[in-house]
């Protein structure tokens, strides 16, 4: 297991230390709008799945004082880093496990000591997340919680239009596809799920709408969500997605949204919860 995995090399983001700070950023900036309705005030030990450098485990950490969060991810990397993050946290001290695995076949017993779990921006990386829900449901104890936050990228809107970025984004998704992966996932989560058998499921969408009524926000936004478009740029441009003449109009697109006086921005994101009968 300690070995880099294949897969790794194929993850849309990349491994730069460049991109493991932009995922802590993300948390950050995201993190009311995902946890706000978050409730395991009932879990003792969390499974966290795709726990990536730690960025979402500090926040679960800090938000749910009484938890255990064991963290799995499939590179041995982003473990590292998030070991290297949470062990200087003092109130991550001793509450914490960080273990390298596949999520598709994971090594605990089943109705093991979870009895939550947790994944975010996971499934839209995993071949298959209809085996890594049916692996979760067998982990965790009868009626435990799950909670996931997902992207549904056909939701993404800019004001002034921008082709190029729009061309990107197709470009980009197409990409995710083709290394196994689905930037829809969140709209199929309620099907996923019930398809390996969890119970009460909901699904809520999560929306960002920012105009003119938030500046500020929108500036912020507007700022990382150009970090993330050319957070895949490397991995285009080496899979031949894209050439650098799209490159360079996206920039300047995103540039011309970020100074308008009248720019919008859109997306939708999912969250599903559901319990184990």
């Amino acid at each position: 297991m300690a070995q880099t995995e294949p897969s790794e090399e194929k993850y849309l983001h990349g491994y730069s230390e460049e991109e493991q700070q932009r995922l802590y950023k993300q948390a950050r900036f995201m993190e009311n709008k995902i946890y706000s309705d978050i409730d395991f005030s009932t879990v003792s030990n969390l499974l966290e799945v795709g726990c990536g450098v730690g960025a979402q485990s500090e926040i679960l950490l800090r938000r749910f004082p009484h938890i255990h969060l064991t963290g799995l991810d499939y590179s041995e990397k982003q473990i590292k880093q998030a070991e290297s993050y949470l062990s200087a946290i003092p109130y991550a001290t001793n509450r914490y496990t960080l273990l390298q695995g596949n999520a598709m076949d994971m090594n605990f017993d089943s109705q093991a000591q979870f009895d939550g779990a947790f994944l975010c921006w996971v499934l839209e990386h995993i071949p298959e997340p209809a085996r890594v829900l049916s692996e979760v449901r067998r982990v965790l104890k009868p009626g435990s919680p799950i909670v996931i936050t997902e992207v549904l990228n056909s939701s993404f809107f800019v004001e002034p239009y921008s082709p190029s970025v729009l061309q990107y984004w197709m470009r980009f998704n197409d990409l995710q596809y083709d290394m196994s992966g689905d930037p829809f996932v969140g709209a199929k989560l309620g099907n996923l799920l019930q398809s390996v058998g969890y119970q009460r499921i909901t699904t809520e969408p999560k929306t960002y709408h920012l105009d003119n009524r938030n500046p500020a926000k929108r500036a912020e936004m507007i700022s990382f969500w150009t970090e993330l478009l050319l957070s895949g740029l490397p991995q285009l441009l080496e899979a031949g997605y894209v050439d650098a003449e799209l490159a360079d109009k996206v920039r300047e697109e995103m540039r011309i949204v970020a100074k308008s006086p009248n720019a919008v921005f859109f997306y939708t994101f999912m969250q599903a919860k559901a319990y184990t009968s």
